[in-house]
């Protein structure tokens, strides 16, 4: 029985979370906890592994009788989806305003044994 866990309003860019995302899609949980926790991406993989973590924890949750299956977890989908986003206004040389854009991502991951 598969397992969710998601993130709303994360605060950073749904394209460059997909890239992290990419990484961790169909490999085993203890793997992907691994690349994640060792990603070059600092500013990303840490709500990633956080995220993963909590599914893992919500599938021993639902299935209390297969503690010893989790070995077999996989990650089975994970997927990113833009956000509301923030606009700002910032000061510009002769009266102008440059538009600054707070961007902020959904993120969705399921476990499933394999």
């Amino acid at each position: 029985m598969e397992a969710v866990a998601r993130l709303n309003n994360c605060p950073n860019s749904a394209r460059k979370m997909r890239l992290v995302a990419d990484n961790i899609r169909g490999i085993k949980v203890d793997t992907a906890l691994s690349i994640l926790k060792y990603s070059p991406k600092k500013g990303y993989a840490p709500f990633m592994y956080k995220l993963l973590k909590s599914a893992i924890a919500n599938w021993e949750v639902k299935n209390p009788a297969d503690r010893n299956q989790i070995d077999s977890l996989v990650v089975k989908t994970v997927f990113v989806n833009a956000a509301a986003m923030e606009k700002r206004m910032l000061p510009a040389p002769q009266g102008r305003g440059y538009r600054i854009r707070k961007r902020t991502n959904h993120i969705t991951i399921v476990v499933d044994t394999k």
